[in-house]
């Protein structure tokens, strides 16, 4: 079937061609009821019209690029919900790319969105490549790098400080009487993040005059079966932990199913920490100490962010905002409760 045309739309609404044009992509000096006639004519013509090219004459498309490191871990799909719920009602649409933690992967996948114009550019992390930065800079639009807040950034910075989310961690651990402490993670190399976590954490276990007992970590992206079997690698081997610290949720569900395999009781004789407060973790057997991080607020509030900086409020804005994980320890008795 034949697409319908811009000429068929003016046509239809009684208006120029020009004048349809200017009314589909907003022009400020298109009346009201022209841009609903030309709307109204659009919609029942089926017309769909190619905002990149309308974007040659405007330098902008309607479109915020976000760029995120995986799809397969749930905590990237909650911040790109937060996105599109931050950006509904504003007529801009997000376009997102996935770089698998690689910097390489990351420089391609942000220098081709740039070359889409987008309106604003969401990004995870504050690590990039030195090319990759400089585009970032010389973008000329928005950028609000999310989730994390240890490094410098280069606009809008919107997330958490990781570091100290490792060292709350350790600290309540600490507090509930634990001494002997493992850790489990997993591509540390790669999820700079989970990386931060765990030298926060031990930074408050060499103030207290500790260290990890035993040490687990793989080269593979997190996941239960891979919590799961370097737990077990850990209890067969190692002298045994009465907590054990994972990089995140994922691995620290499979930790509690390892410790439930071997009879390991959680957490009474090993107390299981993780990172996220992942909806899941209501769903497990035995609940497990975790930091609850608001990732959806993040991604919310980053879109709403990219909104504002595309009018004159840009100037004015608040350029970092950093928000305090919460932290509970699942089903573990804290013992000033207990009296």
């Amino acid at each position: 079937m034949r697409k319908p045309t811009l000429e068929e739309v003016a046509a239809a609404a009684g208006v120029s061609k020009m004048t349809a044009s200017r009314a589909l992509r907003g022009a400020a000096d298109v009346s009201r009821e022209s841009v609903l006639k030309v709307s109204r004519a659009a919609e029942q013509l089926g017309y769909v019209g190619n905002r990149l090219a309308l974007a040659l004459s405007s330098q902008r498309t309607n479109l915020v690029s976000v760029v995120v490191p995986s799809m397969s871990n749930i905590v990237f799909a909650e911040v790109l919900a937060g996105i599109s719920a931050g950006l509904e009602g504003s007529g801009m649409q997000a376009v997102f790319g996935i770089t698998d933690y690689d910097p390489l992967k990351e420089h391609v996948v942000i220098r081709d969105m740039l070359s889409w114009q987008p309106a604003a550019i969401i990004v995870t992390g504050l690590e990039h490549g030195e090319e990759t930065r400089r585009l970032l800079e010389q973008a000329k639009i928005p950028v609000i790098e999310i989730m994390d807040t240890d490094g410098y950034p280069i606009e809008f910075n919107i997330g958490l400080s990781h570091g100290v989310a490792g060292e709350e961690m350790a600290h309540a651990l600490l507090g509930a009487g634990r001494r002997k402490f493992g850790y489990v993670g997993s591509a540390l190399d790669k999820d700079l993040r989970a990386a931060k976590r765990k030298l926060g954490f031990e930074k408050v276990l060499k103030a207290a005059g500790l260290s990890f007992i035993a040490q687990s970590i793989a080269p593979e992206f997190s996941s239960a079966a891979l919590g799961k079997r370097l737990t077990l690698e850990m209890l067969a081997t190692a002298p045994e932990p009465d907590c054990i610290y994972y990089s995140n949720d994922d691995m620290a569900a499979g930790g509690l199913f390892a410790c439930m395999q071997k009879g390991v009781a959680v957490p009474d004789q090993v107390l299981i920490a993780g990172f996220n407060g992942l909806e899941l973790t209501a769903a497990l057997p035995v609940k497990i100490a975790t930091s609850c991080s608001p990732r959806r607020h993040m991604g919310e509030m980053a879109a709403r962010i990219a909104c504002r900086a595309l009018t004159d409020e840009r100037a004015t804005l608040t350029r970092r905002i950093v928000f305090t994980p919460e932290i509970t320890l699942g089903d573990h008795a804290m013992p000033d409760k207990q009296a």
